[in-house]
């Protein structure tokens, strides 16, 4: 049987995300029950049932695709198959727990190692981030870009406790430093519409917290890339990644050069 057409895969995961949002959105705000996992980090019952509807609704549709989460076991792709969803629920959980707005549902496809199909959707303000393989990253159906190469201080999108790495580069003017949604790929979906130049990720992210944003933020002309370059690659069996850079194409090099510098500090 002929795997589905990425524009096929793309409508499966953005109504996928569609629903999981109105699921979500009934949780919104009306103190949903909170566990701890290891790590200290919370999961709700928010989480899991917009987990258990993906799961059910992607792989009733697509049997033969593998299943990576953050929230359920694992799901092989079937004998000789090679593509798999990549999926975080809600990205952002304490954000949404707080009742902010900058969470989100992030689904990938990934074959080949890379994913080819991605969005974001961020219900709470309805946003929603996609892009396939070799087309344009768009939001909500219009086109999107990276922002160009402008003024001498980078706008980039840190979080508090990472900060203190480029405080030199922000005093000395080169940096202008905001600070970063609790959503990793909520972050990356907004340096994907040209609202910073990039950001600096911590070590350890997972392959759910940044799959469907690498897409989107690739197919608008960006990078995310480890301080050596390299483009993510991702597996069924999920990986955990070092410090990363995710920028527009013109702030990668400067911004590749000040987290390698603030990493050995």
């Amino acid at each position: 049987m002929e795997p589905a057409s990425i524009a096929e895969d793309l409508a499966l995961i953005q109504e996928a995300a569609r629903e999981g949002g109105r699921i979500a959105m009934r949780f919104f705000g009306a103190a949903p029950e909170v566990w701890m996992k290891t790590g200290n980090s919370p999961v709700s019952e928010a989480d899991f049932a917009v987990d258990a509807h993906l799961k059910r609704l992607l792989l009733e549709a697509r049997p033969g695709y593998g299943w990576l989460s953050e929230e359920t076991e694992t799901v092989p792709g079937a004998s000789g198959a090679s593509r798999f969803f990549v999926v975080d629920p809600i990205d952002g959980t304490r954000s949404f727990l707080r009742g902010e707005t900058t969470w989100c549902i992030s689904i990938a496809v990934v074959d080949g190692a890379r994913p080819i199909a991605g969005v974001i959707d961020a219900p709470a303000r309805t946003e929603v981030f996609t892009a396939i393989a070799g087309g344009e990253a768009q939001l909500n159906g219009a086109r999107i870009a990276v922002s160009a190469s402008g003024g001498s201080a980078l706008g980039i999108s840190i979080p508090d406790a990472f900060a203190k790495r480029f405080e030199a580069d922000r005093a000395a003017g080169r940096l202008a430093l905001s600070k970063a949604a609790p959503s990793l790929a909520y972050r990356l979906a907004e340096i994907a519409d040209g609202r910073f130049d990039g950001t600096v990720i911590r070590p350890n992210a997972n392959d759910w917290d940044i799959a469907a944003g690498d897409l989107i933020l690739e197919r608008a002309g960006g990078a995310l890339v480890d301080l050596g370059g390299a483009a993510r690659l991702y597996d069924i069996a999920g990986r955990r990644h070092g410090l990363l850079v995710a920028a527009a194409e013109h702030a990668l090099p400067t911004l590749r050069f000040m987290a390698e510098a603030g990493s050995a500090a």
